[in-house]
């Protein structure tokens, strides 16, 4: 298990009252589900230590500080970045 928390990846997406968490491992999709802020807060405390990226919004400096505080390797990414490696248009719920 420990080599598969190495090659997982948590992507992001933070929305007004949505965070869409996609979790990909060993170059597959594993999981993509739409969380509330509590649920996402919950869901960081009782996960093993990941690398999650947020993509850089008026958000995400603090979760990505909240990431680190519960043992995360947390990272930002670009918006313009995110942008060009999308694969299709985006649906953020609001």
């Amino acid at each position: 298990m420990e080599a598969t928390l190495k090659n997982t990846i948590v992507g992001v997406d933070l929305a007004k009252d949505v965070i869409q968490v996609c979790v990909f491992t060993n170059k597959k999709v594993r999981s993509n589900t739409e969380k509330t802020p509590s649920e996402f807060t919950d869901w960081l405390a009782n996960s093993k230590s990941l690398t999650i990226v947020f993509e850089a919004c008026g958000t995400s400096n603090f979760w990505k500080q909240k990431a680190i505080s519960l043992g995360h390797n947390a990272r930002h990414i670009s918006a313009k970045l995110v942008t060009a490696v999308r694969q299709n248009q985006k649906t953020d719920k609001k």
